[in-house]
């Protein structure tokens, strides 16, 4: 109930700081200017043309959906308290991040461990990026969680979490959003934009919690993570080492965590090793990278 409760809050402040990053800029612009305050309510106004796709949602708006969705996420999952590792994982994401072709979202990439067995990796929109505990469990070397953390990157880079929204929810957010920047926002408006938002982060949550990504996206997400990887200095067969190894271990449970959210290993193994192959260099692993990865690990319990 509790947490419930703190998701219901963090999406109505997300909602109210949605409401005014959009104007803030043209507010700011015309605060200088000698005219009525009706010419500037309809100017504001004006400047915030009703957007229909993704595509036009700003930095600014993908950070406040991606916390929320991640707000969704920690009342499902605990997070796991060991300071050490997570800023390991944090170095070795960051790394990774800073040779992608998104290197800076608005407020930074964060990596987070969730408290769980179960296997699984997350990524929200705007740089919420989340590993489980089981997950770093199955991971041998550095090169490993590299390119693991390079394929949650992937979905960010390609904001494949915004386009997990419906068409049609988006377009009455912004619908909502476009209303009148002069009009008193009250209780029953405010409602509003909470059920509206709801939705949107609701079928983002969907997606990475019950459904996973399309396989599309998760295609794409390992083409991305293998250059990022290669790009960073990672041995990019690290990708392909992973999935062999729940390959193997697909069975029992196979309808949990990674097994429910991913595609089959096998159908993603034929596509990365002809990914691989298309590398003009592949990085070898580095034995110092091993040695500081079974350094990091050894704390996780």
């Amino acid at each position: 109930m509790r947490a419930g409760k703190y998701v219901k809050w963090g999406i109505y402040f997300t909602v109210v700081a949605l409401l005014f990053a959009g104007c803030a800029a043209v507010q700011e612009k015309l605060g200088s200017l000698k005219i009525t305050k009706s010419d500037a309510d309809a100017i504001v106004k004006t400047s915030k043309a009703l957007r229909k796709s993704f595509s036009e949602v700003t930095e600014e708006e993908e950070y406040y959906i991606g916390r929320a969705v991640a707000a969704l996420i920690l009342s499902k999952y605990k997070v796991y308290q060991n300071s050490k590792l997570t800023v390991y994982v944090n170095q070795v994401g960051n790394a990774v991040t800073a040779y992608s072709d998104r290197p800076e979202t608005f407020a930074g990439y964060h990596f987070l461990i969730l408290d769980s067995s179960e296997v699984n990796a997350l990524a929200a929109p705007g740089g919420f990026i989340f590993v489980t505990k089981g997950l770093l469990k199955r991971c041998k070397n550095e090169e490993m969680l590299g390119c693991i953390l390079a394929h949650e990157v992937g979905h960010v880079s390609a904001k494949h979490g915004l386009q997990s929204i419906k068409k049609s929810r988006l377009i009455d957010a912004f619908k909502v959003i476009g209303q009148e920047v002069g009009k008193k926002y009250g209780p029953q408006e405010l409602s509003q934009l909470t059920e509206v938002f709801e939705n949107v982060l609701g079928d983002i949550a969907e997606k990475l919690i019950e459904r996973g990504y399309d396989r599309k996206y998760e295609y794409e997400a390992d083409r991305l993570g293998i250059r990022f990887a290669a790009k960073t200095g990672y041995a990019p067969g690290g990708l392909l080492d992973f999935l062999k190894t729940m390959s193997d271990e697909a069975g029992e449970g196979s309808d949990k965590g990674w097994y429910k959210t991913h595609p089959a290993p096998q159908d993603r193994l034929k596509r990365a090793e002809k990914e691989l192959g298309k590398l003009n260099s592949i990085p070898l692993i580095q034995k110092v990278r091993t040695t500081r990865f079974n350094q990091a690990i050894r704390t996780l319990k």
